[in-house]
C-alpha cells in the first residue's frame, strides 16, 4: 500500500465531525493516510469513520506526533487550514470542483453519481449526506469531484482541471465588502483553471429527473456539461441522472400525516428560499406553509427584507430565532427582523414571530390542512421541527 499518495502521513482533523473534515478524513484514510481527530459531539458524518480514533471532548484535544487540521469554525487552534489540505488533495487527482451560492452540494452529487452509475469509479467530497452514494466522501479510482466553498474563500486555493461556476450572489455578508468583490475573487480564480462551466450561461436542463423545481434543471445542465467535457456521453449522463433522487435536507420529504406533507429544505438564503416553495408548487401543494430559522447574525441583518421577499410567495409563515453558527450575536438582530418586513410585503398573511421552533410547529400544525405542504426551512437545527410537525398533524 506504500504507493498510496498519503502513506506514511498522520492526519489529525479538528472538528472532524463536521462535513467537511469528516470527508477529507475519508478521503485521506483511503488513499493511505492514518487519520483521528476530535469534534464537540458526536455526528451523523461520523459513522462512515469507523475504526477512526475519535476524541468527543468540551475543548480541542491535540496529541503529539500528528499533523494537525484544523476546521475553519476552531481558527484559535494551532494547525493546518482545512483549505490547504483539501488544494493537496485536488492537486492528487484530475479534479472537478463545483462552487457557487446555490446549488453546489446537488450539483456535486449530481456529478460523481453520474460517473460512479456509469462505471468510473469517481473520487468525491460533498458537504452533504447522499444517500445513493452511501456517505458524503469517496475514494475511488477515478476523477475527483469536489464542493468548492466560497464562504471562507478556501475555494480559491484550489487548482482542478475543471471548474463549475453555478450562479453568484453575496451570501456572505462577514467575508465580502460587496458582491462586486466575490465576483472579481472568482473571476481571478477562473483565470487559472484550464476548463470552465459557468451555469448562468446554460438553459436548464429538458430531461426527466426525479428531484423538482427550475433550480434542479439549472442543477441538472451545469452538471451534464461538466460531464460532457469529462467524456461522458450525453445520452449514458441522461440515463444515469434521471435515477438520481437528491441530497438530504434538499427538498427532503420527511412524511405525511393528516394529509399534510411535511419537506425538509436547507434553504437558508432568499434564492434558496424561493426555489423550495416553487419546487412544493410545482408538485401540486394546495398551500404552502413554511417555518423558517434565519442562519447567521450577518446574514439577517442584510438580506432580512430579501428573505421576507422569499418568504411572501408562501400561504403561511412562522420565523424564529437566528441560528448563530459561527458568529455572535448583534445588537438588534433577531428572527424579527424577517416577521416585520413580511408583515409590511403581505399584510393579512398569517405570520408568526416563534423564537422557539416548537411554538412554529404549533402555529403551522393548527392551520395545516389536507394537501398542504409544510416546509421547514433553514441552515441550523430546524430540521429537528420536522418530526414535531408530523406527531402534531397525526
Amino acid at each position: 500500500m506504500s504507493d498510496l499518495p498519503l502513506s506514511g502521513r498522520r492526519l489529525w482533523f479538528v472538528g472532524i465531525g463536521g462535513a467537511g473534515l469528516s470527508a477529507y478524513a475519508q478521503v485521506a484514510r483511503a488513499w493511505g493516510a492514518e487519520v483521528g481527530g476530535w469534534d464537540r459531539n458526536e455526528t451523523p458524518y461520523l459513522a462512515a469513520l469507523a475504526g477512526v480514533p475519535v476524541e468527543i471532548e468540551p475543548e480541542p484535544v491535540v496529541p503529539d506526533g500528528w499533523e494537525v487540521v484544523v476546521s475553519s469554525a476552531y481558527p484559535a487552534v494551532a494547525g493546518r487550514p482545512r483549505a490547504e489540505l483539501l488544494a493537496e488533495l485536488v492537486s492528487l487527482r484530475r479534479s472537478i470542483v463545483v462552487t457557487g451560492a446555490h446549488g453546489k452540494t446537488t450539483t456535486t452529487a449530481m456529478i460523481a453519481f453520474v460517473l460512479r452509475e456509469t462505471g468510473r469509479d469517481p473520487a468525491w467530497i460533498v458537504g452533504g449526506t447522499v444517500p445513493q452514494l452511501g456517505a458524503n466522501a469517496g475514494a475511488g479510482e477515478g476523477p475527483l469531484v469536489v464542493e468548492g466553498d466560497e464562504s471562507d474563500r478556501s475555494v480559491f486555493s484550489l487548482r482542478p482541471e475543471l471548474a463549475v461556476l453555478l450562479n453568484l450572489d453575496l451570501d456572505h455578508h462577514s467575508e465580502y465588502g460587496s458582491r462586486a468583490e466575490l465576483e472579481q475573487e472568482l473571476e481571478r480564480w477562473l483565470a487559472r483553471v484550464p476548463q470552465v462551466v459557468r451555469g448562468a450561461s446554460l438553459e436548464p436542463a429538458t430531461v426527466e429527473l426525479a428531484v423538482p423545481g427550475e433550480h434542479n434543471r439549472r442543477n441538472a445542465a451545469a452538471a451534464l456539461a461538466a460531464l460532457a467535457l469529462v467524456g461522458v456521453p450525453r445520452d449514458e449522463a441522461v440515463a444515469a441522472l434521471a435515477s438520481f433522487r437528491g441530497v438530504a435536507r434538499r427538498y427532503d420529504v420527511r412524511g405525511e400525516a393528516g394529509g399534510v406533507t411535511v419537506v425538509d429544505d436547507y434553504a437558508h438564503n432568499a434564492a434558496k428560499i424561493a426555489a423550495a416553495i416553487a419546487a412544493a408548487r410545482e408538485r401540486g401543494a394546495r398551500r404552502v406553509l413554511v417555518l423558517f430559522q434565519p442562519h447567521l447574525y450577518s446574514r439577517t441583518r442584510h438580506s432580512g427584507r430579501a428573505l421576507a421577499a422569499a418568504l411572501a410567495a408562501a400561504d403561511a409563515v412562522a420565523v424564529t430565532d437566528v441560528y448563530a453558527a459561527r458568529e455572535q450575536p448583534l445588537d438588534g438582530v433577531s428572527g424579527k427582523l424577517v416577521v416585520d418586513a413580511l408583515a409590511e410585503l403581505r399584510p393579512g398573511m398569517p405570520v408568526a414571530w416563534s423564537p422557539c421552533p416548537e411554538d412554529g410547529v404549533a402555529f403551522l400544525a393548527h392551520r395545516a390542512g389536507p394537501g398542504d405542504v409544510v416546509l421547514t426551512a433553514g441552515a441550523g437545527d430546524v430540521d429537528r421541527a420536522a418530526p414535531l410537525l408530523l406527531d402534531a398533524l397525526a
